[in-house]
């Protein structure tokens, strides 16, 4: 499944729209450090790698604008654990 990722810069997030369900990945800018805050797949849609493909997203455009990461969700700090090139973007 091939899920399309956008950036909702307006209400800091990216998005996908999977089967009329809205799956988001929010964050707040402070500085250059970008704050991701949640994210949330809806159950009729949860297990298909959404987050995973929003979170993966979201890190690689961090990265293209020179941000820290600073994972206050719990999910994106588990898929930065589980992916190790990720963690140079760590604020920590």
């Amino acid at each position: 499944m091939t899920v399309v990722v956008t950036h909702n810069a307006s209400r800091q997030r990216f998005e996908a729209a999977v089967d009329g369900q809205l799956c988001v990945c929010d964050y707040q800018l402070r500085g250059n450090v970008m704050w991701m805050t949640h994210t949330g797949v809806p159950t009729p849609v949860s297990g298909r790698g959404i987050a995973a493909e929003l979170v993966r997203v979201a890190l690689e455009w961090a990265e293209h604008k020179g941000y820290r990461v600073e994972p206050s969700c719990s999910y994106v700090e588990a898929y930065m654990r589980q992916h190790p090139e990720t963690q140079k973007l760590l604020a920590r």
